[in-house]
């Protein structure tokens, strides 16, 4: 076996899926969709998924089980996975699992420079993200609530239920933000920032009137 190729949500998602039966990559990219993968992995971009199989094959986590043809669609590999990959994705799955990554998202790293905005326009853009994360936050309700209804193990559901966690804690954030720069208790200033900045440079304490 070749060196193995760097763990990813959608490399375990491919590897898992062919636990449960050999599938062609449009076979995988459909039951991502139904069984709801698509909150938590990216395939937007088939050509992903297909670099993705790629590797998995490269490194014998999977192998060609046979190749198809339909009259409806054009010849297509099936793929299952092998006994290394079955070792591969306990492994991944536990440290995915147990070991905390960092990770870089957007958001976070926009809000590191929201001071080069005037605070309306930070509430004008923060007020937006809200109601969008809210929107989505009803949404996750209504899949869990239907989940619930069917009958489905919770397990099946966990990755939901902490979507929905997270989720949450940013509504109540989002929220809490915008209430204090709607009240004007997020106030800044571009002169009192530069000031700030300067006296960092120089080694000198904050000023009185930047202190909390």
């Amino acid at each position: 076996m070749t060196s193995l190729p760097r763990s990813s949500p959608l490399a375990l998602t491919v590897l898992a899926l062919l636990h449960y039966k050999p599938l062609h990559p449009y076979g995988i990219q459909r039951l991502i969709k139904d069984w709801g993968k698509e909150q938590v992995v990216n395939v937007g971009q088939r050509a992903s998924l297909y670099r993705t199989i790629e590797r998995l094959l490269a490194a014998e986590l999977i192998a060609v089980r046979e190749t198809g043809r339909d009259q409806q669609y054009p010849e297509r590999t099936v793929y299952e996975v092998t006994e290394a990959g079955r070792e591969v994705t306990r492994t991944w799955l536990d440290e995915m699992l147990a070991a905390p990554k960092a990770e870089f998202p957007q958001f976070p790293a926009a809000l590191s420079h929201a001071l080069m905005l005037a605070p309306h326009e930070l509430l004008d853009a923060l007020e937006r993200r809200l109601t969008r994360v809210d929107a989505t936050l009803r949404a996750i309700d209504a899949g869990l609530a239907s989940e619930s209804a069917s009958g489905l193990p919770r397990v099946a559901s966990l990755e939901s239920e902490y979507l929905r966690a997270i989720t949450a804690a940013e509504v109540k954030w989002l929220r809490g933000v915008t209430d204090d720069l709607r009240e004007g208790r997020l106030p800044w200033s571009k002169e009192d920032l530069m000031a700030f900045a300067a006296q960092q440079e120089n080694g000198a304490g904050p000023r009185k009137d930047l202190e909390g």
